[in-house]
């Protein structure tokens, strides 16, 4: 069938991350870019890049529903309603870069192959995507009744969309934490560092697994492969140092660079969400191909 079609929806900083990073997609044909300003420095790169534009947001889809078979939302979690029933009225398979969680949540070292035929995926948040597949790891050896992450992004990285979401954040990243993490209980806090020169984007991963559980040398195995695989397609994601371990409580620090696509490398909480979202697009794609050769 060759490459699938993709849109965005949002010219800003993630959105026209994403536009690079498509570019270079064996599997992917970005088609079309979705904003409200054409007068954005996203809408102008998208028409530099000879890319359809529409200036009114997802609507423009609606006389021209040709252009895509595969969505991404990059504005907001307010606005990403609006935009999830056009998809859905389209029959066009959407993935969310907002907090929404309005479809179910996805993060690709976890459960990519788990929903590739839904039509609204959700991405979670910077955080969630850099976090839980710590968690994940740890859980896959040893049950964690608590986890805690907190994410450290340089304010300068943190644009209006993302500042608006705030509460979102938080709320999602917990849930996932839970649900795709396997934590008992998930806890999520997000600091917006001024500092100058910006710093790069850091995490710390607390997790508390049960009494008796611990085993060093697997649980820090299982994190040392999962950071492998999430390099695979977020090359600037990085463990710190070992974990560290006190009595059941281990503790994981990380740190994501960007790959400087569009945005500077200290903005790696944009870059992990854009990698993520084209891995799982790719996906998407693999899936549509897969069963469109059965039929």
């Amino acid at each position: 069938m060759g490459k699938a079609k993709v849109g965005i929806i949002g010219s800003g900083n993630i959105g026209s991350d994403l536009m690079i990073k498509l570019k270079n997609s064996e599997s992917l044909e970005l088609t079309t870019m979705m904003g409200i300003d054409a007068t954005s420095r996203g809408m102008q790169h998208a028409k530099k890049l000879e890319l359809q534009t529409f200036d009114n947001g997802a609507d423009g889809l609606l006389e021209n529903p040709e252009l895509v078979d595969i969505i991404f939302d990059a504005t907001s979690a307010g606005a990403h309603i609006h935009n999830a029933e056009i998809a859905k009225k389209l029959g066009k398979q959407m993935i969310d870069l907002t907090p929404a969680a309005i479809g179910p949540f996805i993060v690709p070292t976890v459960n990519a192959g788990t929903h590739l035929e839904e039509d609204n995926v959700n991405l979670i948040t910077c955080g969630g995507q850099a976090t839980i597949p710590i968690i994940h790891a740890i859980q896959q050896v040893a049950p964690v009744e608590y986890g805690e992450i907190v994410a450290t992004i340089a304010s300068k990285s943190a644009g209006p969309g993302t500042r608006a979401n705030i509460d979102e954040f938080t709320e999602t990243t917990s849930k996932a934490i839970e649900q795709v993490g396997g934590a008992k209980k998930g806890k999520a806090i997000i600091i917006l560092n001024p500092a100058e020169p910006p710093i790069i984007m850091r995490d710390t991963v607390h997790a508390i697994v049960e009494e008796g559980a611990v085993d060093e040398e697997k649980i820090t195995k299982s994190i040392l492969e999962t950071v492998d695989k999430v390099q695979s397609y977020v090359p600037g994601y990085k463990i710190r140092t070992n974990p560290v371990f006190d009595g059941n409580k281990v503790t994981v620090f990380l740190e994501i660079e960007g790959a400087g696509h569009y945005l500077p490398t200290y903005a790696g909480n944009l870059d992990i969400m854009t990698s993520a979202g084209v891995k799982v697009a790719e996906e998407f794609a693999k899936n549509r191909n897969t069963t469109a050769n059965k039929v």
